[in-house]
């Protein structure tokens, strides 16, 4: 009896201290990084823990909520709005948010995420709401801005700030999307006849210039044939003119000479008179029209007869 006795206090005294372990192990709580533990004592919120090693009071103390602290992302589900011009049209949204207070989180709100959900779909529905269907197609930026400052506003009793609000998706009804589609596809087609129509001016407009500079170019060349041919002639009359004049001057020369050698000569007055007859023969040989008879015929008839006398005798001789 006594053997059995000792045998079952010692088997209570291990039960005893393994019960003792798992209860001093259980006290021991690491927080690891990035993460906080929010902390109860009888019901009633303790204290937060952060990261390190934590003790805490058995059966009087426990972790009422383990809070992640990295940022984190939420896709949500499309949500139907109406625009100013009354197109429905439904707009999933990417919410980056992160939790700043454990404690608030844990006692803000019952459900975070869902808060944030349905808070998401009221705010995009009034902002929507202010905008006509061609604006909310091209005011991404803008609504991801009013959604992030509304969100953050709300939600920072809960614990949470929001990052980041965007709009992931927007779809127009499907009549929408065709007439959308028509649009963008007669907008290309009139940007494309308006590059072709802009080519084709160039085009004529370089041919016109080509055609302009080739006309300018040939008649600056005629120009400059038609002074070349004019500076050719010009230098041609001259050098005639010069020729004629030195052949005039030459004759004149000529005569003078001839003035001067019958001058030197001293001849007598009958052949004078006799050179003067030549010179009335020559004008009176039929080519002239009117014939000039001097008025002193009769010296002239009487040179002519002593002329003839003198040849007679000559001739006797």
């Amino acid at each position: 009896m006594i053997i059995l006795s000792a045998t079952t206090t010692i088997l209570w005294i291990v039960v005893i201290a393994v019960i003792a372990l798992i209860i001093l192990g259980g006290c021991v709580k690491i927080v690891p990084q990035a993460q906080a533990f929010v902390i109860e004592r009888l019901g009633g919120y303790l204290a937060t823990w952060h990261v390190g090693v934590h003790f805490k009071l058995p059966f009087f103390d426990t972790v009422a909520r383990r809070v992640i602290l990295k940022e984190q992302v939420v896709d949500f589900p499309p949500q139907p709005v109406i625009t100013k011009d009354n197109v429905t049209m439904r707009i999933d949204t990417v919410v980056f948010f992160q939790i700043t207070d454990p404690k608030l989180y844990a006692y803000g709100v019952e459900n975070p995420i869902m808060a944030i959900e349905n808070l998401t779909a009221t705010t995009l529905r009034n902002i929507i709401g202010d905008l006509e269907l061609d604006e909310t197609l091209t005011s991404r930026e803008t609504i991801n801005t009013k959604m992030r400052a509304n969100l953050d506003a709300a939600t920072d009793p809960w614990g949470i700030k929001v990052n980041r609000v965007e709009l992931k998706n927007i779809m127009p009804p499907a009549a929408i999307q065709d007439a959308m589609e028509k649009q963008m596809k007669a907008e290309r087609e009139r940007r494309e006849a308006i590059l072709i129509a802009e080519g084709e001016k160039k085009s004529t407009i370089l041919i016109a210039e080509g055609k302009k500079e080739s006309a300018i170019l040939d008649a600056e060349a005629e120009k400059e044939a038609a002074i070349l041919r004019a500076e050719a002639k010009k230098e041609a009359t001259i050098r005639e003119a010069e020729g004629q004049a030195e052949a005039i001057l030459a004759v004149q020369k000529a005569n003078a000479q001839g003035l001067m050698f019958l001058n030197d000569a001293a001849p007598v007055d009958a052949v004078l008179k006799l050179k003067s007859l030549e010179a009335f023969a020559k004008a009176a040989d039929g080519k002239a029209t009117k014939i000039i008879i001097p008025s002193e015929i009769q010296s002239i008839a009487g040179l002519a007869s002593g002329v003839v006398e003198a040849a007679k005798g000559e001739k006797n001789q």
